[in-house]
């Protein structure tokens, strides 16, 4: 092979092998501080001019649930509002009823208040959701006479 042939086959491959090292640091790059994501300057006008409606109140009827709060554990008397509808349990800065104990998970479980009743669900949690000394493995129902075990902490609907 002449000498001119091998220095431009040399100078390929090293041009191959840079490209290589700029896509790799390119990826890493991206995998460290994510893509670039176009903002716009102002939002639209529209956007301005029409408020937010109000929120809705809802109703519920007598004798429907509307407080979930803890009558046995650590944290006894503590209670969450059955306003919003769904009540989110566990130990993460984001639920409505944060329960401090060993034994509960980030995101536990919620507590879902319909008109057509309230239901209970486990969210994947490693030590379960208790239903009246029943783990539950689906929504399950409860009325005002149930107790729900999370953890050490037991709960019940209040009106």
């Amino acid at each position: 092979m002449s000498e001119i042939a091998l220095t431009v086959i040399k100078v390929l491959f090293l041009a191959l092998l840079w490209l290589f090292i700029f896509s790799a640091v390119s990826v890493i790059r991206t995998d460290l501080f994510g893509r670039t994501v176009p903002t716009p300057d102002q939002p639209e006008a529209r956007e301005l001019e029409t408020p937010p409606p109000p929120p809705r109140r809802v109703r519920r009827p007598r004798g429907a649930p509307r407080v979930l709060s803890i009558v046995q554990g650590a944290q006894t008397g503590e209670s969450a509002e059955l306003a919003p509808g769904v009540v989110l349990i566990g130990r993460g800065a984001d639920c409505q009823l944060i329960l401090d104990d060993d034994y509960v998970s980030t995101r536990h479980a919620r507590v879902v208040a319909a008109e057509s009743g309230s239901y209970v669900e486990d969210l994947g949690s490693t030590n379960g959701t208790y239903v009246n000394g029943s783990r539950i493995t689906a929504p399950t129902a409860i009325s005002m006479s149930d107790t729900v075990r999370i953890g050490k902490t037991i709960l019940k609907l209040e009106p």
